[in-house]
């Protein structure tokens, strides 16, 4: 297949495949066409969701040809991004932590920014604001990618608009390999119960049911409790930090109208909980989220290294990973090597 030629996406998995496709065509420059997007699902096709996240590609560099709601099958030919500033007003319908994660990288590439986003930032599904700086950005730092966020105001689904900003940084020195193979012995458990636009002790009750939860578990932690600028939906936010001697690894709960904050505490601590019963190092989330900067990594798009290898264990593997996996090696010369006991490993492609 030539290097112009369109790369052709099995739309099955959704916003997953259409999100990490969407970032590798603005960085490889390759054109794709996602076919049967949703199809199986009961509201098959694009929705108002996947619809701002391709207005938020268009804006970066790029043109969609078909996409309209409700279609099954359209295509992306890219362009050229530029280093520089951007605002996207998404509405409360598109969540902006996915839309930032999936923009970051050919930004970055480009030479940085900042993107100022208006959108969802606290949802029941997929990564929160306070996920990207306080997980993610620290994921990334070790291939030499940064980015430094505010919070204006969280958007709390399913009617809050909130904002944030980040401010995108060109690569520095990429690493020569990334190993993780075991997180090692657990050193400090952080509770951060955050709230906004409810009672202030409504975060006291979210953050005791989390110790006591843990507790049970024989797992130690110390927790704050913190105050939340919010839009027009109220909200709340358990979020729980582990450390380990290796790596780290994060669960949240966000909070609805339908939850006690003491389920909301307890949920949390119950995902910390039941990470702790796997072997693997990194957490379902983290070990998705790496996969993307280290195909850019294995496939020299961060800079010269050698052997420019990432290596990990993951506590699950996940039809996300599998999805990111498959779409890395359509348009890098990677390979992705996903094994059912959890090792994962991303490495240059030997040259034909």
């Amino acid at each position: 297949m030539s290097a112009s030629a369109p790369i052709t996406v099995d739309g099955s998995a959704g916003g997953q495949s259409l999100r990490t496709a969407l970032t590798l065509s603005l960085i490889t420059q390759r054109p794709f066409r996602v076919e049967g997007f949703c199809a199986a699902r009961v509201a098959p096709g694009l929705r108002p969701r996947h619809l701002g996240l391709l207005r938020a590609a268009e804006a970066l560099g790029g043109r969609v040809e078909g996409g309209q709601a409700g279609a099954l099958n359209f295509a992306f030919q890219p362009s050229p991004v530029t280093a520089g500033s951007r605002v996207l007003e998404l509405g409360a319908s598109t969540p902006a932590c996915l839309v930032f994660q999936c923009l970051f990288y050919p930004l970055a590439l480009a030479g940085g920014g900042e993107l100022r986003l208006l959108g969802l930032t606290h949802a029941p599904k997929g990564p929160t604001y306070h996920h990207l700086a306080w997980v993610w950005l620290p994921l990334l730092e070790a291939y030499g990618l940064r980015a430094t966020l505010s919070l204006q105001r969280a958007g709390f689904w399913p009617e809050g608009v909130g904002e944030f900003r980040g401010l995108v940084q060109p690569p520095g020195e990429p690493p020569l390999r990334v190993e993780v193979p075991a997180r090692g012995t657990l050193q400090d458990v952080e509770v951060r119960s955050l709230v906004g636009g409810v009672p202030f002790e409504t975060a006291a009750r979210q953050a005791r049911a989390a110790e006591a939860a843990l507790r049970e578990q024989g797992i130690y932690c110390h927790a704050e409790n913190l105050p939340l600028p919010v839009g027009k939906t109220p909200g709340t936010l358990v979020f729980i930090r582990a450390q380990f001697e290796n790596t780290f690894a994060a669960f949240a709960a966000v909070g609805d109208r339908s939850a006690s904050p003491e389920d909301v505490g307890a949920r949390a601590a119950q995902a910390l909980a039941d990470f702790m019963q796997s072997p693997g190092a990194l957490d379902e989330h983290l070990a998705d989220q790496i996969l993307l900067p280290a195909g850019l990594l294995a496939g020299g798009r961060l800079g010269a290294s050698s052997p420019a290898t990432t290596r990990f264990t993951a506590a699950r593997i996940t039809p996300h990973l599998r999805v990111t996996a498959a779409l890395l090696q359509e348009f890098l010369p990677v390979n992705v090597e996903v094994q059912e006991t959890g090792e994962v490993a991303i490495l240059p492609r030997p040259a034909a």
